[in-house]
């Protein structure tokens, strides 16, 4: 009986990271025939392969499986990496108000009347909560590699 390959999408996820299968198989602990072999579907990204490998493509599990990169809007998966894992679930919460409600609050439809054209829910105050904290992470990060080139290159004038 001929198996047939598993569809997956983690070479995209590998190219778009900018890796070879080498440089992903070192991350991981493994060769780059095994990288080849997981590509191809010849051997099945099992639980096991997708929790070592999606946190080094910067991604989620399911995701190598179901999401081809080039259909996601990456400005959102780089803006997302780069966000501390302590600040993740504060971006969430924000990002979840700029979702539509699918049911409305049967309160609310009732005492108010509705609007031809629905409106996304506001997130303005929570944008504004979160802007000061990436632009000062932003600072952070620029004055310690500010900070690197001035110790290496400064000493001795």
């Amino acid at each position: 009986m001929v198996r047939t390959p598993e569809k997956n999408h983690l070479r995209a996820w590998r190219e778009l990271r900018g890796m070879t299968q080498a440089q992903l198989a070192e991350s991981v602990g493994t060769t780059g025939a095994v990288i080849s072999l997981l590509e191809s579907g010849a051997r099945g990204l099992s639980d096991k392969w997708l929790r070592r490998l999606a946190p080094v493509l910067g991604t989620k599990p399911g995701h190598l499986l179901e999401t081809d990169p080039a259909d996601v809007d990456t400005d959102v998966m780089e803006i997302w990496a780069d966000i501390p894992e302590e600040d993740r679930a504060q971006a969430r919460e924000i990002l979840n108000t700029f979702r539509r409600r699918r049911d409305p609050d049967p309160d609310q439809t009732a005492a108010a009347p509705q609007d031809p054209k629905p409106r996304p829910r506001s997130g303005g105050a929570e944008v504004v909560r979160l802007k000061p904290i990436l632009r000062q992470r932003r600072r952070d990060r620029e004055a310690l590699e500010g900070a690197g080139e001035t110790e290496t290159g400064g000493e001795g004038e």
